[in-house]
C-alpha cells in the first residue's frame, strides 16, 4: 500500500517523526512522501497514492478548502488522525469525503497495529463507495443510452415509415459495423439528422435572398402581384424563423460567427423591403441581397464542415439549386426592367452552375425511386425555366419565368428534404 502522510504546518520541510516512520515499516506500508496543507493537493496529484493520511490537531480551513475542491470524491482513500470531533465535524468530513478518523494526541504515539486499522477502514470505505460510484454510472449510462435509441429509432421511423424492429435492426447492425454502442451509435444518428436538418435550413437563407429581390421586381414590373405580396411576407417570416431555429443549436466559433453575419444582414435587407418598390430601390435591395447570399453560402458550408459527414454533401448541393432557379429569375427581370448589365452578365454562369450540379445529383449514388423521379421532374421544369429566360420580352415569357422559379424551388425542397431523410445521410 503506497501512502502520502499529510504533517501539520510547521516551519522547514515536513519530516516525518521516527516513531511514525518505524510504525510505517513495520506494517510494510510503502510512503511516497510527506507534505503539509499547502501542498497537499498537489502532492496527492503528482504522486497518485493508494490512501492519504493527513495528521493534524484539528481541521483546518486550509484541509476543508482542498477537501471542497474534490466535491466529496477524493482521488483515493483519505485518513483523518485528530483531535476527537464533534458529530456535526464528523459529518461535515464524510460528507467531503474523509473514509476513516482516528485520535491522535502525538505523532510519536503510532504504533504499526492502530495504522493498519485505520488505513484498512479508509480502504474498504473507499472500494465500497467506488463500486457503488461504478454502479450508478453504468446505471446512468445504461438509461441515457435508452433514451438515444428510442429517439433515434422513432426518427428512423418518421423520416422513412419503418417499423420499430427495422429501425432498431438499423441501428444494431450500424453499431455492430462499427463496434460502437448502440448509444454512441443512436447520438450520432440523431446529430446526423440535426446536421442534415441545420444544412438544410440555413440553406433556405441562399433561395430566399434571391426570391426575396425577385418578388420586389415583380411587383415593380406588376407581374402577378397579389401573390407576390403574400409570398413576400411568407419568405420574410421564413428567414426568420430559419434564423431563429439555427440560434438554437449551440453551433461552433465558426458557425455562430457565420450566423451572426448572416442575421446582421437580414436586418439590413428587412429594412429595405419595407420601402415602396422604385427602380432606384431596387438595385438596392438586389445588393443587400448578395451581402445575406454570402453570409448564407458561408453559414451553410460552416455547417456541412461542422457536420463532418461526407453524405451531408448531397443535402448541400440540392438546397443551392434552389438559390440558383431564384437567382436566375431574379437576374431575368432585372436585366429586363431595369437593363442591368450585371444582372445580364449573371444569366450564363447561373445557367451553366445549375446544369452542372443537376447532372451531379443525377449521377450521385445516393438515390432512391422517390429521388429519381423528382430529379426528373426537375429536368423538365429547368428546361421550361430557360425558355422563359429566352422568352423575357414577352409578358407570357416573364410568367412562365415566375412559374417554373417558384416550381422548381418547391421540387427541389422536396427532393432536399429526401435526401435530408434519407438513410445514407442519417446513417452516415
Amino acid at each position: 500500500m503506497s501512502l502520502l502522510v499529510v504533517l501539520p504546518d510547521e516551519p522547514g520541510p515536513p519530516t516525518l517523526p521516527a516513531a511514525m516512520g518505524a510504525a510505517l515499516a513495520e506494517a510494510g506500508i510503502e510512503l511516497l512522501g510527506c507534505t503539509d496543507l499547502p501542498g497537499f493537493a498537489r502532492e496527492a496529484e503528482a504522486l497518485a497514492p493508494r490512501q492519504v493520511l493527513v495528521c493534524t490537531a484539528a481541521p483546518t480551513h486550509a484541509l476543508l478548502e482542498v477537501l471542497r475542491a474534490w466535491s466529496g470524491l477524493p482521488p483515493c482513500a483519505l485518513s483523518l488522525a485528530s483531535a476527537p470531533l464533534d458529530g456535526a465535524r464528523h459529518e461535515e468530513l464524510a460528507a467531503l469525503g474523509v473514509h476513516a478518523w482516528s485520535p491522535f494526541e502525538s505523532l510519536e504515539t503510532f504504533d504499526a497495529a492502530s495504522l493498519l486499522a485505520l488505513l484498512a477502514r479508509a480502504q474498504a470505505r473507499w472500494q465500497r463507495e467506488h463500486a457503488l460510484r461504478t454502479e450508478l454510472e453504468n446505471l446512468r449510462t445504461r438509461m441515457d443510452e435508452r433514451k438515444w435509441v428510442d429517439r433515434a429509432k422513432g426518427l428512423l421511423m418518421s423520416a422513412r415509415g419503418i417499423g420499430e424492429d427495422e429501425a432498431f435492426g438499423l441501428i444494431r447492425g450500424a453499431a455492430m459495423h462499427a463496434n460502437l454502442r448502440l448509444g454512441e451509435v443512436s447520438r450520432s444518428v440523431i446529430e446526423a439528422a440535426q446536421w442534415a436538418e441545420a444544412i438544410n435550413r440555413a440553406g433556405q437563407l441562399r433561395m430566399l435572398s434571391q426570391r426575396l429581390v425577385r418578388l420586389a421586381a415583380q411587383l415593380l414590373g406588376g407581374i402577378d402581384v397579389q401573390r407576390a405580396r403574400v409570398l413576400r411576407t411568407q419568405s420574410a417570416e421564413r428567414v426568420q424563423s430559419n434564423l431563429d431555429h439555427l440560434a438554437t443549436l449551440g453551433l461552433q466559433a465558426a458557425g455562430a460567427l457565420a450566423l451572426a453575419e448572416a442575421r446582421a444582414a437580414w436586418t439590413v435587407l428587412s429594412t429595405a423591403l419595407a420601402a415602396r418598390p422604385s427602380a432606384a430601390g431596387l438595385a438596392d435591395i438586389d445588393h443587400r441581397a448578395e451581402v445575406l447570399l454570402a453570409a448564407a453560402e458561408a453559414l451553410t458550408e460552416a455547417l456541412e464542415a461542422s457536420g463532418a459527414r461526407r453524405a451531408l454533401r448531397i443535402v448541400n448541393i440540392c438546397g443551392r439549386q434552389r438559390m440558383r432557379a431564384q437567382r436566375l429569375a431574379k437576374d431575368a427581370l432585372l436585366a429586363s426592367a431595369l437593363e442591368q448589365q450585371a444582372a445580364q452578365a449573371r444569366l450564363l454562369p447561373t445557367m451553366d452552375e445549375f446544369e452542372a450540379a443537376l447532372l451531379e445529383l443525377e449521377r450521385a449514388p445516393l438515390s432512391t425511386a422517390e429521388i429519381r423521379a423528382g430529379l426528373a421532374s426537375a429536368r423538365d421544369e429547368w428546361l421550361r425555366l430557360v425558355g422563359g429566360v429566352r422568352a423575357l420580352e414577352s409578358a407570357d415569357g416573364r410568367a412562365a419565368l415566375v412559374r417554373s422559379s417558384e416550381a422548381l424551388v418547391d421540387t427541389f425542397e422536396s427532393l432536399t428534404a429526401s435526401y435530408e431523410h434519407s438513410l445514407q445521410v442519417i446513417m452516415s
